[in-house]
């Protein structure tokens, strides 16, 4: 396709146009919402923080089915009680060896992904366990949705019909399932989970206003984004994504 000839502006890259203002002043971002209240520099910051999909190169505007199911598998990796860096490692571990859809998880078998993908992500102590969890859950795709994630939204009834959907996968949990629907929001109409207590605690704690941004927006999304990297900042431990369960930085 003629990029040229799409004149619509990219939602997740008008982020770089909207938040230079996010430095030395408030944020446009705060600045144009129905409140229309000045925010803070830790509100700003974290209104234009990179999302977890992002760093992954993930598009998820897109709607491609090949970006939703990488971010159901790195999901999968990030809901594990485990570093967002080994989580992270052993994602592009699985493209590194284009494991990138369920059909080609499934052909490279329990063995293969124990070793080398998952060693080479550094994601030992869950290893097994977790390759089967990748499996069943990509069985369970193609069985139940064709492997099509979109169909899976598509037949939920609505948004509290499709996380009950997603909990009904082997291994996945209630923090999977916010990390997977949570930058979802603003591009699934059924995705709305609410904000986990710890971003809720934490936007206490900086005086931030979640109510500033509609939760459906991509503004929300980024603010949440922003909110968790910060709280795990401010405990010094590894940077969690999405689930934030803590990891304490071992001592050598």
């Amino acid at each position: 396709m003629d990029r040229r000839r799409n004149t619509k502006p990219h939602p997740l890259r008008t982020r770089d146009r909207t938040c230079r203002s996010a430095v030395g002043g408030p944020s446009r971002l705060a600045e144009t919402s129905k409140h229309n209240r000045a925010t803070s520099p830790e509100s700003a910051a974290a209104e234009c923080a990179t999302l977890y999909s992002e760093e992954l190169g993930i598009d998820l505007s897109s709607g491609h089915e090949a970006d939703l199911f990488l971010w159901f598998l790195a999901s999968l990796l990030f809901g594990q009680r485990i570093s967002e860096t080994i989580a992270r490692h052993t994602f592009a571990s699985f493209v590194r060896h284009g494991l990138t859809s369920p059909q080609k998880i499934l052909v490279a078998g329990w063995d293969y992904l124990v070793n080398p993908v998952m060693r080479e992500g550094g994601y030992v102590r869950y290893d097994e366990s977790k390759s089967r969890k990748i499996l069943s859950a990509c069985h369970m795709l193609l069985e139940d949705y064709g492997g099509n994630l979109t169909r899976l939204h598509d037949m939920a009834a609505d948004e509290r019909d499709l996380e009950q959907r997603l909990l009904t996968f082997y291994g996945v949990g209630p923090i999977t399932v916010n990390i997977f629907l949570r930058e979802l929001r603003p591009f699934w109409r059924k995705a709305d989970p609410a904000p986990l207590p710890l971003v809720e605690a934490m936007a206490r704690k900086l005086r931030v206003d979640l109510a500033v941004h509609p939760r459906k927006s991509l503004a929300f999304a980024r603010l949440e984004a922003g909110l968790l990297r910060r709280r795990h900042q401010l405990r010094g431990v590894f940077e969690q994504p999405p689930g934030a369960r803590t990891t304490r930085r071992k001592h050598p």
